[in-house]
């Protein structure tokens, strides 16, 4: 998914939805990073690209805190 299309996805969702998709989105790095680490991880681009989608999740969640989205 493209950052624009993750980003009005991601602002379209409620506080709830956006704390249980950070959950998911940390246990998959955890993982990425167990299999990097036991050289199983053929594809490892994808741990940047997942910790890119932590930080805009973790954005889109202080705006809505903060009254800005």
């Amino acid at each position: 998914m493209k950052s624009k299309e993750l980003l009005t996805d991601l602002n379209k969702k409620s506080a709830t939805e956006l704390e249980a998709e950070l959950v998911s989105a940390k246990k998959e790095l955890f993982n990425l990073r167990f299999q990097h680490a036991t050289n199983q991880l053929s594809n490892t681009t994808r741990i940047p690209e997942v910790k890119r989608n932590i930080a805009r999740i973790q954005t889109v969640i202080t705006q809505k805190e903060k009254g800005l989205a």
